[in-house]
């Protein structure tokens, strides 16, 4: 274990030295102050690992010591030395962040134990800390396979509101990453350090969902046999991600409506108010627009939801990402099993390029390790491959050759196009030809010259 830096802080010269030959045969470094004004003088200048320091002493005591290195070092640890008249006080300097207390007559295996569970502390920090810079790493916006520039759109607005506290809502089909979206939010925001809690909201019934929402109080409701902290309370200075906003009931919505307003809310069975610091991130593969008109989905909650959108586009409106992707999960799952020569066949390669994956890139990364587990020999072939890309295969040849001229094709692939945007954006025009890369004039000319209104 690393040694460490220790200050040790009293009056008395004789428990100095002590203290102090003591840490020094353990091999730590030790430094010396007599009274508070000193000592802050001292960790002003540099960080120590540790802070012993007498509670009563002339002038201020271990107490304000305390204070006023909380304002200095907020890592420094500080363990008050007491004799036993003041054992209460350093109970109450403990509430205000002391780490522990030593009674007087000071016990060294009192101190070995201490400076043990110091070193244990300083190793878990140090993991906790290169654990969160992985995630930081893996979740980095740079880090998303993605070629495509209706996904580079999606990323770069994603990286400026990172940098906000705004509410964020994250539409798109199923399996298409709007979670992985949301943690490279996090992740890349000045809340980094605190928790990601995420939180199906599909997954859940009304009741056991307001319960994981908020908590509950211990008799709340039949098998409530103690208090219980919501998803809320364990995000506190974090991100929140409410994946499948659309399946909350009004109840649940009038609730949630009251957090996002006031950052306040009470515990299912509870009166007590409690204060949160929370930032939302909602996801939906539903119509927000059309459950509003139908009387489902409250607008004010929408709009505050709705500060910032970020809609993902469905994996076949962007085929240029297809091949990087397969690339990418062929790589991650051949390692993972040991297999670091597989490639793909032309063939197999050629069908899985055509496929649509209508479950996106869930769909593809669950595809290619499927076909990584059951192929044989160092090349993934069709027969590999599921029966759903290979029947796909079949029927688009089989629509090929059942098709008409060439503009037919042309013409008839540009109404699936056209009809799938609009029914991904509820009709809405303008943002089916935003999606599609047109003006919003040339999709209604086409419509019109189909007959469609």
């Amino acid at each position: 274990m690393n040694n460490l830096l220790v200050l040790i802080v009293d009056d008395e010269a004789s428990q100095r030295e002590v203290l102090s030959g003591y840490l020094k045969k353990k091999k730590h470094s030790v430094h010396q102050a007599s009274s508070v004004q000193e000592a802050i003088v001292k960790v002003r200048s540099q960080h120590f690992d540790l802070v012993l320091t007498d509670y009563k002493m002339p002038g201020k005591t271990g107490f304000d010591l305390l204070q006023e290195i909380k304002k200095i070092d907020t890592e420094a640890v500080v363990v008050l030395m007491t004799a036993f008249g003041t054992i209460e006080g350093a109970v109450e300097a403990m509430r205000a962040g002391a780490y522990d207390y030593l009674g007087k007559p000071i016990e060294l295996d009192e101190i070995d134990l201490l400076i043990q569970r110091l070193q244990e502390r300083r190793q878990l920090i140090s993991e906790n800390r290169s654990l969160r810079q992985q995630l930081v790493e893996k979740f980095a916006f740079t880090e998303i396979v993605s070629q495509s520039a209706q996904m580079q759109e999606v990323l770069s607005t994603a990286s400026r509101v990172a940098q906000t506290n705004a509410p964020v809502l994250i539409r798109g089909e199923s399996g298409t990453g709007k979670e992985l979206i949301a943690r490279a939010i996090h992740f890349n925001s000045a809340r980094s350090g605190k928790p990601f809690i995420a939180v199906n909201c599909a997954a859940l019934n009304d009741n056991l969902l307001e319960s994981e929402l908020f908590g509950h109080e211990k008799g709340a409701f039949t098998g409530a046999e103690k208090q219980r902290r919501g998803r809320f309370e364990l995000a506190d200075g974090g991100t929140i991600f409410l994946d499948e906003i659309g399946d909350i009931s009004p109840a649940t919505q009038v609730r949630l409506l009251r957090v996002l307003q006031e950052q306040q809310f009470e515990r299912v069975g509870g009166s007590e108010t409690i204060s949160v610091d929370v930032r939302v991130v909602a996801a939906t593969n539903k119509n927000l627009e059309t459950a509003i008109a139908e009387g489902k989905f409250r607008e004010d909650l929408f709009y505050r939801l709705n500060v910032v959108s970020v809609e993902i586009p469905g994996l076949r409106y962007r085929r240029e990402d297809i091949s990087l992707l397969l690339d990418h999960f062929l790589l991650r799952f051949a390692k993972e099993h040991k297999r670091k020569k597989l490639t793909y066949s032309k063939e197999a390669w050629e069908q899985l390029i055509r496929y649509d994956f209508p479950g996106n890139v869930r769909e593809l990364e669950n595809i290619v390790q499927r076909s990584v587990i059951f192929s044989r020999g160092e090349m993934i072939t069709t027969d590999d491959l599921p029966v759903v890309v290979r029947g796909a295969s079949q029927e688009n040849r089989q629509k090929k050759e059942d098709t008409g001229s060439f503009p037919e094709q042309i013409e008839k692939l540009e109404k699936d196009l056209i009809f799938e945007a609009l029914r991904v954006n509820g009709n809405n025009q303008s943002k089916a030809a935003e999606l599609l890369g047109l003006s919003e004039r040339n999709l209604r000319y086409r419509l019109k010259k189909w007959g469609v209104k």
